[in-house]
């Protein structure tokens, strides 16, 4: 399995400290922020990643990482050239991935936990099929909102306005090779933007979707406050290894 990291978009709402920067590369606590969702992959095993950034700042990607050498891992960089979804950086990547299964990762998701090393395995072990995971969150109209019955994801809302659970699907999904055909029938959004809530949707209507509600804490960084939380996970977990 390969690994992709989703590094694009404008991050309006970090302005002004995404005017001259791409948020990835704001620091979390002592690290540049893209380190950690790498990390991620790397404690899963996952030797081939690529990064997809916007094209303002594909450069700095590569100066910062390099060949991966330093995490033990190869990278291979894209470029998004414009800000059209993560469906849409997703599809950039299919042949990196051969068509192949992936790990995909939002490069603003920070985990308190080791969480995909474990997951991998068990995805691995699907005949086929996607995984997703799930999180209780206070403020689920920013994320794709998950409907579920027991075991069963009934559906996935991307930003409701009233949400039907407070549990938000995070930055990091498994996939099977059906994903690179599922990408080329997307239709834009009301945003006018490929969602990966509809790649999700494809897979809960096929019946192979599984999930996992996280253990720990997560956040993403796109906000503000999100971001001052990113920091707030990481500076409390170095300090607990004092």
């Amino acid at each position: 399995m390969k690994g992709i990291i989703l590094a694009g978009g404008q991050a309006t709402r970090l302005q002004p400290l995404t005017l001259v920067t791409n948020k990835h590369l704001l620091p979390v606590y002592d690290k540049p922020m893209i380190y950690y969702p790498l990390q991620t992959l790397v404690d899963a095993g996952i030797k081939d990643i690529m990064v997809i950034s916007g094209k303002g700042h594909a450069g700095h990607f590569l100066e910062l990482l390099r060949s991966g050498s330093d995490f033990g891992v190869r990278l291979s960089y894209g470029v998004q050239e414009e800000a059209g979804g993560i469906a849409q950086a997703l599809a950039l990547c299919e042949d990196f991935a051969d068509r192949d299964s992936v790990a995909v990762i939002l490069g603003d998701n920070i985990f308190e936990n080791n969480v995909a090393e474990t997951a991998v395995k068990d995805f691995e072990k699907q005949k086929k099929g996607a995984k997703i995971f799930l999180k209780e969150v206070h403020d689920p109209e920013r994320f794709g909102v998950a409907e579920i019955s027991g075991e069963k994801i009934l559906g996935i809302e991307e930003k409701p306005k009233k949400p039907k659970s407070l549990l938000a699907v995070v930055g990091l999904y498994m996939y099977d090779e059906q994903v690179w055909d599922v990408v080329k029938t997307l239709k834009p959004s009301g945003r006018g933007e490929l969602e990966i809530t509809d790649v999700n949707n494809y897979y809960i209507d096929q019946g192979t979707m599984t999930y996992e509600v996280l253990d720990g804490q997560w956040t993403d960084a796109g906000t503000f406050e999100s971001l001052y939380r990113a920091n707030k996970i990481i500076a409390e977990k170095k300090g607990s290894k004092k």
